[in-house]
């Protein structure tokens, strides 16, 4: 009979607390702003390409519509976004930064330093995790793709 690995030996729990503890190590900063860490990347999508898709915002972060679009209406709702109908077509909706969403990114522009200082890790090592982290992501992503 074969038996599980104990829970610490599991990749999928050492993920878990890791990303618990990311999150976490944002969550002053991003207290202290007004947003959520969710919130918080769909700004940094907006701040490197102001008036994206929404679906390509939902790409990018692997957010469905039922979970993005409560989402944006909360960053709507808070004057940081605008959603608008595309020129082009109509069906597609863009999404762009308000001056309030512009003015936070230079709020917000300290904070990615102020984490990488908590993680106590030299910049090579996590470049490096973050390109594992990426794989693993991609080879996932590609996995599901082919089964579904």
């Amino acid at each position: 009979m074969k038996t599980l690995p104990k829970l610490d030996e599991h990749l999928c729990f050492a993920l878990y607390n890791a990303s618990r503890a990311m999150t976490g190590a944002y969550a002053e900063y991003l207290d202290a702003l007004g947003i959520t860490y969710s919130q918080y990347l769909v700004l940094l999508t907006l701040w490197e390409k102001d008036g994206e898709r929404v679906s390509r915002i939902g790409e990018r972060l692997f957010l469905d519509s039922a979970t993005l679009t409560p989402l944006l209406k909360r960053l709507e709702a808070r004057g940081l976004v605008e959603r608008r109908r595309s020129k082009q077509d109509e069906r597609v909706v863009e999404l762009f930064l308000t001056t309030a969403g512009k003015r936070l990114e230079r709020r917000a522009a300290d904070m990615p330093m102020a984490v990488f200082c908590k993680t106590q890790m030299s910049v090579s090592e996590l470049v490096a995790l973050r390109t594992t982290l990426q794989a693993l992501t991609r080879n996932l992503h590609a996995h599901a793709r082919k089964a579904g």
